[in-house]
């Protein structure tokens, strides 16, 4: 006679408990199904060229400077020569040299010498590992961090000033100097913008939508806002990835890139202030740039209108032009209804040390008339 296997029922605590388990188990499942979406989205931003990886992954070590002599690093983005540097020497022939440095970024190969450039200030100053610069590109960003880490080789550069090649300062060396060493802030222009589109979606896995800012690119940053520019690798593969000049309207590349979800991106208006908002560190800045520019509002064949930056010249660069921009004393955000009262170590100071776009012409009246002068009745 065989004997039947006798069975025994599962108790309802165990069938409970394998429901259990099998819940933990997908649950861990889908947590590790997710990190690795995130790392593989996250690998596809920062899969990038050669060429662009060394710009992304610059790395300098922050230390503390223990100088009794600061100086400010005075920082060109040039297309070729500079074109004003008569008036850079003037301003430069007033300063003691150990209060600052002149490092400059040109097109690749270009060397400052007696036969290129009218001022010894800018002799043998451009960088050797400069890059080919395309307006609207992330080009642009990667030349501003190349000046930046070149910079903060020297230990004693606490200041940083981004500047054009047709930048003018409004003020003798002496009060820029101490307007920007006295001050334990930097000045960088942000803001929320949300008349252009030009934030993507695609970006919202490392870089969230509340983050994200707008301002100038002419900047003034203290050492560790430079380093912490130098150092990212994290938010700049996203720039050059993402944030992209559209191209022509109506034409067959501008559907395709609209297409990917992207938004007609300008980096260098964008970059710096996304970086020190995602960093926590707007409290450690005034917002708003120390360069003044003047701009002008043109329609486009399209019906679409478009921002450009006024030239100086001879005649809009007088003794009246130059003083109504050293008396302005706040600016006006409109997108976030803030008005700006410029200070700087907490005290009311004129807004802008720098102006732009000047000719030859206007620099050579600025030099003539001396409309840079004396800060000697500037209060600081």
């Amino acid at each position: 006679m065989t004997r039947k296997s006798q069975l025994h029922p599962v108790s309802r605590n165990g069938v409970v408990w394998l429901q259990w388990k099998l819940i933990i188990f997908l649950y861990v499942a889908l947590s590790l199904l997710s990190l690795l979406c995130i790392h593989l989205q996250y690998y596809s931003l920062t899969t990038l060229s050669p060429l662009s990886l060394e710009w992304s992954h610059i790395h300098i070590r922050p230390r503390k400077y223990s100088g009794d002599r600061s100086k400010v690093a005075f920082l060109f983005l040039a297309r070729r020569d500079i074109p004003l540097d008569f008036l850079w020497d003037r301003f430069f022939k007033g300063a003691d040299q150990a209060n600052f440095s002149v490092y400059i970024h040109s097109l690749p190969g270009f060397v400052f010498n007696e036969e290129t450039t009218r001022s010894q200030y800018f002799y043998n100053r451009q960088l050797n590992n400069s890059i080919k610069v395309v307006w609207g590109e992330y080009s642009m960003i990667a030349a501003e961090r190349l000046l930046l880490a070149a910079a903060l080789e020297d230990h004693s550069n606490q200041r940083f000033v981004l500047l054009s090649d047709s930048c003018a300062p409004l003020y003798d060396f002496g009060y820029i100097y101490r307007y920007l060493i006295y001050s334990p802030r930097s000045f960088v222009d942000s803001f929320i913008h949300t008349k252009e589109r030009r934030y993507s979606m695609n970006m919202s896995s490392v870089i969230p939508e509340e983050k994200w800012r707008k301002g100038s690119q002419w900047i003034s940053v203290i050492r560790s806002h430079a380093e912490l520019i130098v150092n990212d690798g994290i938010v700049f593969p996203v720039f050059e990835k993402l944030c992209k000049k559209a191209p022509p309207f109506g034409s067959q590349e501008a559907r395709l890139f609209f297409k990917q979800n992207l938004r007609n991106c300008i980096p260098d208006e964008h970059y710096i202030q996304t970086l020190l908002k995602m960093r926590g560190l707007e409290s450690e800045m005034e917002p708003r740039t120390l360069t003044y520019t003047l701009w002008n509002i043109w329609g486009t064949k399209h019906g679409a209108k478009s921002w450009h930056p006024v030239t100086f010249t001879f005649e809009n660069s007088g003794p009246e032009d130059i003083q109504e921009i050293k008396s302005i004393n706040h600016v006006n955000y409109e997108s976030e209804s803030r008005t700006e009262w410029c200070k700087a170590n907490s005290k009311p100071v004129p807004c802008f040390l720098f102006a732009r776009k000047f000719t030859k012409e206007a620099a050579m009246r600025l030099v003539s008339e001396g409309l840079i002068g004396s800060s000697e009745n500037v209060s600081l």
